[in-house]
């Protein structure tokens, strides 16, 4: 790694990456995004990585080309990269610019693309904070 990190936050959830990417990512920025979240795949032995592109309102060949690339890393490191969050307008961008993200799955959405790496949301049911003790009125005897 070069030591320079990109200021994107990585969070881990169970044995899934979630990060993402801001409009202000320059070249720099996103070789040391990739190089980052590369490693954090290896250290973290994730088998899943979301990367959220829903801020991103452009997009160029150097950062399509970094996706492609970093799919194909996080592949060969055993783990599944979902793009979600794409706006309209940036894939459009890349159908003008005769650009494929080859090999790089997407989803609609950030809940889509965790539900594609095996995440389900679960509805929460309100009930007691804490289980009674024994003993207590409505615990068990």
């Amino acid at each position: 790694m070069t030591g320079r990190t990109a200021g994107v936050p990585i969070l881990r959830l169970g044995d899934v990456l979630v990060t993402g990417l801001l409009n202000e990512l320059d070249d720099h920025s996103a070789t040391a995004f990739t190089e980052e979240l590369t490693e954090r795949i290896s250290a973290d032995d994730a088998r899943g990585v979301l990367i959220d592109v829903s801020r991103l309102e452009l997009i160029d060949s150097f950062v399509a080309r970094t996706l492609m690339e970093l799919t194909t890393v996080a592949r060969l490191l055993g783990a599944r990269v979902i793009v979600a969050g794409m706006r309209p307008a940036v894939a459009l961008t890349l159908v003008e610019l005769g650009l494929q993200l080859t090999g790089v799955e997407t989803a609609l959405n950030a809940e889509q693309g965790m539900a594609a790496l095996g995440w389900e949301q679960v509805a929460h049911v309100p009930g007691p904070s804490a289980p009674a003790a024994i003993g207590d009125p409505g615990g068990s005897p």
